[in-house]
């Protein structure tokens, strides 16, 4: 299975926090599951360590280090991923960081874990909230 990971999910997946349920530790540890971070993630860590870095204390280099030694891999934004937009109804969710990774994992047939019911709503398909 290809799995991408949500913002919120990747901080949880490096810190091992109790925040994240058994269902999203198994899907992720499973050696089988080929584990992805968009793009979009480093991108948002960046924005939210810019305006409150005492909320956010890391950036997005340290961010994507720790990601590849966890063995996570990178997907980047596609233009088959932007054009899946016109698909999602944006007033389900307006998030444009979340949108794009619903939209990702809809185009690549991924797996999007995510903790954030709001983004669940798009896809059943899809994503899987944990």
């Amino acid at each position: 299975m290809k799995i991408l990971l949500d913002t919120h999910i990747i901080l949880w997946a490096l810190t091992d926090s109790p925040k994240m349920s058994p269902k999203a530790r198994r899907l992720i540890s499973d050696v089988d599951n080929d584990v992805y971070i968009s793009i979009v993630s480093p991108w948002e860590i960046e924005i939210k360590h810019d305006k409150f870095p005492e909320k956010m204390p890391i950036d997005s280099e340290e961010l994507l280090k720790y990601c590849s030694q966890a063995g996570f891999r990178n997907l980047s934004i596609r233009p088959a991923h932007v054009r899946m937009l016109k698909k999602l109804d944006q007033d389900l969710n307006s998030d444009p960081f979340d949108r794009m990774l619903v939209c990702q994992a809809m185009a690549e047939d991924m797996t999007l874990i995510t903790h954030d019911e709001k983004i669940a709503t798009f896809s059943n398909e899809h994503v899987i909230s944990v």
